[in-house]
């Protein structure tokens, strides 16, 4: 017996209701699936492998094993992983017998350079449980403290100068987003960069941005102290909300929006932009919109 049209649009607006709701369980998924390293594994065994051998590698023990399938089973139907049967052929329902490969999603959590840390750090503990001050967080009068203070106790820069892990975690996410978006920056855009004789990479975590760019780099002292030699850059520990040494180009990279906002971080569309720059006394600026969910934004004095 057919539904009827309004009950049919009210199961669609609740599988869609749903799909919000219930949208942090595949980011979690992902996460596990990263700390893992099944897409590693997957690579390993030459673009394919069966559950057992992502059990095995994941030491994940035989009791568990029935849940790494359901895992597999969600992350495949939101297409982080895709399925094939193998050569000799089975039962194509039975999870045992499928192998399971990588997708143009995972193939970026392999190799160099990949998303793996940044996809695993993105929904950190300390992060992902500040969403939970957000509704709190909007009826205050007030910006401070912010959300990721209010359900830490302290700020996210606070936090990474005590807590060695999560500034680790941290910091690798950060390498690993900006070693994946400069290496496109370097190569197809390159001519950004051209006639600079000096530049200063503001918040530029261990350098990364600064290492493609091979020029300077302006950061907390914690992260300075973990920074690694080279003699193109150069690590200067201080606070860009205080003071940002004079160089003759800036260099700043961002994105996100309601996640940056637990730590009261903030993104803007064009004419906030545009209103920022040319009050601060910028004579002009261009925005090229060539880096998927990002843009390059050349700002000209």
């Amino acid at each position: 017996m057919e539904l009827t049209s309004q009950a049919q649009a009210m199961l669609d607006a609740q599988t869609e209701l749903w799909q919000n709701t219930f949208a942090f369980v595949k980011s979690m998924a992902l996460k596990s699936a990263v700390d893992l390293h099944i897409a590693d594994t997957i690579q390993h065994h030459g673009g394919a492998a069966t559950l057992s051998q992502i059990a095995n590698k994941a030491m994940v023990p035989p009791s568990k094993t029935p849940c790494l399938s359901r895992l597999m089973r969600t992350l495949t139907s939101a297409g982080v992983f895709s399925t094939q049967q193998p050569p000799s052929g089975g039962d194509d329902c039975n999870s045992e017998h499928l192998l399971y490969t990588l997708t143009p999603v995972t193939r970026l959590l392999v190799g160099s350079p990949n998303q793996a840390a940044f996809t695993s750090f993105a929904p950190h503990l300390a992060t992902v449980s500040s969403m939970f001050e957000l509704s709190r967080w909007l009826q205050s009068e007030l910006l401070d403290p912010c959300m990721f203070k209010l359900r830490n106790g302290c700020t996210a820069f606070e936090l990474a100068n005590g807590d060695p892990a999560f500034n680790e975690a941290f910091n690798d996410g950060m390498v690993s987003d900006t070693e994946f978006i400069m290496d496109i920056v370097v190569k197809e855009h390159g001519e950004v960069f051209q006639g600079i004789s000096s530049l200063i990479d503001v918040g530029g975590g261990l350098g990364a941005a600064a290492h493609a760019i091979s020029k300077a780099v302006l950061d907390l002292a914690h992260v300075v102290d973990k920074a690694p030699g080279n003699t193109d850059v150069k690590y200067i520990a201080g606070d860009m909300f205080e003071s940002i040494p004079p160089e003759n180009v800036i260099f700043l990279k961002v994105v996100f929006d309601l996640y940056i906002m637990v730590v009261n971080g903030t993104e803007r569309d064009e004419n906030e932009w545009k209103k920022i720059f040319l009050e601060a006394g910028f004579s002009d600026y261009k925005i090229t919109s060539v880096l998927g969910l990002r843009s390059i934004i050349e700002v000209y004095p």
